[in-house]
């Protein structure tokens, strides 16, 4: 129950529901074991007995006590119903606000189809068992102790001869549950492998289709889905072999019951109506008990379904903001970094190497290198997306780590090299980090991105709806409508990240003449592969396996022998050529 007491802060704020609902399951249950007391009373009173006047009065009391139970089943499931359901609304928006604080390091390892499935199928399991596996335990436990009682007031001896393969009943059904509980618990992981599969095929379909590896991810889906089907035979093999068994035991009690009995009814020690009571009395134990296998195996779903939703919820937060954290509205875009390094995971090599590197406000700096020489690895340290290693990032002289992360974020524009658009309208897209701009300001964006004229040409403009990750859109016009989003956010310092890897050369040409006004009086971090993207940066920083081996400005470096020039002569051999000829 450890999992249960962990997630009890989400649903025990709707215990009045719960007890409501415990409440009419109690009714229910009441009336439920009066039923074979009415029968007896029949049998024994008007049948044998020849008391005919009961009959009306036995049938009137049965016809009230159904339209009661009735009532109480209404308002029981649907209370237990609006438990479940209240409870995990909550539990899933912790979820879902758990996920938007979780650092990119926990992504880095996450399976986006596997997060699904815990924020779908894994709750979902969770809230069945909250809407009706709670309040079936209680069932259980209720009625096969008042049947007892009543079976006692019977016939002591026959509870206990009937009673007699109950120990060993009960020993099938936690064998049961020590079996289903972990094959359960490996079904969910491999439903989120299966989901996440799915997921990648679906996202990565225009290059599946480019490759021609449809097969192959035919292939791999039947692998995932063999698994997942596996798994759930054996579980299937687990209840096949149980069940019988469980039913088989019940059934001995049955006989039993029949056996000692009858033999007491033909002594007179006990009455034909005692005895049909007794039997319906003794169903009402074992079908509850033989049920505790269906319990079980909604208990060790939801359990293996609260484990996998706790390892979301309680995975650390290594970020976030201090107390009193400094608000970053006045920022003005100094930036140090004072010996920094950066390793993402132990067992990965060193991401950056003792930075020391400062740049003034307003200042545009070009950073220069091999893929995974260490260029953005720098400028995520300074949202705090990542954590230095060693070493400290300043803002204005203040440490990154001091400014509350909201307002830290908001003063740095992103535009990354794979652009990422949502499902919604242009308009809605530009302002996604300003809600708050209006119709002009989101129009001055896309003007100095070089945005709007194409805009204007779309059906609705603005208020065009996009497809998901922005289709319908070539990757230039992706790539300016990004760059709009972050000059609508107006941040003092401006992160482009390849931004331009997607555009033609006149498209841009265009666009670094749009952002030459945008960058200024702006810190700006420019990172391309192109030394046309960076070669009128105020300086050049030259990285290589996570260290910088030089900087200056173009003019310089073209003059220094090194990795400067060496990519500027791969670049512009052509022309280099020529000059030479």
């Amino acid at each position: 129950m450890e999992t249960f007491k962990k997630l009890k802060e989400y649903y025990w704020p709707n215990k009045h529901l719960f007890f409501w609902s415990l409440f009419m399951l109690l009714i229910t249950l009441v009336i439920t074991v009066a039923y074979p007391i009415i029968l007896q009373q029949t049998i024994d009173r008007v049948i044998k007995g020849e008391q005919y006047d009961l009959a009306w009065a036995l049938a009137g009391i049965f016809m009230v006590l159904m339209i009661i139970k009735g009532i109480a089943t209404y308002i029981g499931q649907y209370t237990g119903d609006m438990f479940g359901i209240r409870s995990v609304y909550e539990l899933r928006n912790a979820l879902y606000a758990k996920l938007q604080r979780l650092p990119f390091k926990y992504y880095d390892n996450a399976k986006t189809g596997d997060l699904m499935s815990r924020l779908t199928a894994d709750v979902e399991g969770f809230r069945f068992f909250l809407s009706f596996g709670f309040v079936e335990l209680f069932r259980l436990i209720f009625l096969v102790s008042v049947s007892l009682c009543v079976m006692f007031y019977y016939s002591v001896s026959l509870t206990f001869v009937s009673m007699a393969a109950m120990p060993l009943l009960i020993v099938a059904v936690f064998r049961f549950d020590k079996l289903v509980h972990p094959a359960f618990r490996d079904i969910r992981k491999s439903f989120g492998k299966l989901n996440t599969n799915v997921q990648e095929n679906i996202s990565g379909i225009h290059t599946v289709k480019s490759l021609s590896r449809e097969s192959f991810q035919i292939g791999k889906f039947n692998e995932s889905n063999s698994d997942y089907k596996g798994r759930y035979l054996y579980t299937a093999e687990i209840w096949a072999k149980y069940f019988p068994v469980m039913e088989f035991l019940g059934n001995i009690s049955i006989v039993f019951l029949f056996g000692y009995g009858g033999f007491l009814v033909m002594g007179g020690q006990l009455t034909v109506g005692e005895l049909v009571a007794f039997y319906s009395l003794l169903g009402y134990i074992i079908f509850p008990i033989m049920n505790l296998g269906f319990t079980v195996n909604l208990f060790s779903q939801s359990k293996a379904s609260g484990e996998r939703l706790l390892e979301v919820l309680e995975a650390p937060e290594p970020i976030q903001s201090k107390e009193n954290a400094v608000d970053g509205s006045g920022m003005k875009g100094h930036v140090t970094f004072d010996h920094v390094s950066l390793q993402y995971r132990e067992e990965d090599q060193v991401a950056l190497k003792d930075i020391n590197l400062t740049v003034e406000a307003g200042k545009r700096v070009g950073l220069i290198g091999a893929t995974g020489s260490g260029k953005t690895s720098l400028t995520q340290l300074l949202t705090r997306f990542y954590e230095p290693t060693k070493g400290s990032v300043k803002i204005d002289g203040i440490p990154v780590d001091d400014y509350s992360l909201t307002s830290l974020r908001s003063k740095i524009g992103f535009v990354l090299q794979e652009s990422f658009l949502f499902s919604s309208s242009i308009k809605a897209n530009i302002s996604y980090g300003r809600p708050d701009a209006s119709i002009d300001e989101i129009m001055d964006a896309a003007k100095r991105a070089n945005a709007h004229e194409f805009i204007l040409e779309l059906p609705e403009a603005y208020d065009t709806m996009l497809g998901e990750r922005g289709l319908g859109l070539s990757g230039g016009q992706k790539q300016r409508i990004a760059i709009a989003r972050a000059l609508c956010q107006n941040p003092a310092i401006l992160v482009l990240d390849d931004a331009t890897s997607a555009v033609d050369m006149k498209t841009e040409l265009h666009i670094q003449q749009a952002l030459d006004e945008v960058m200024k009086g702006r810190t700006t971090f420019i990172i391309a592969h192109r030394i046309s993207s960076v070669k009128h940066a105020d300086e050049l920083i030259v990285f290589e396996h996570g260290e910088i081996v030089q900087r200056g400005t173009h003019e310089q470096l073209i003059k220094q022998p090194g990795l400067y020039k060496r990519i500027y002569e791969i670049q512009y051999k052509d022309q280099l050529e020529n000059i030479y000829a």
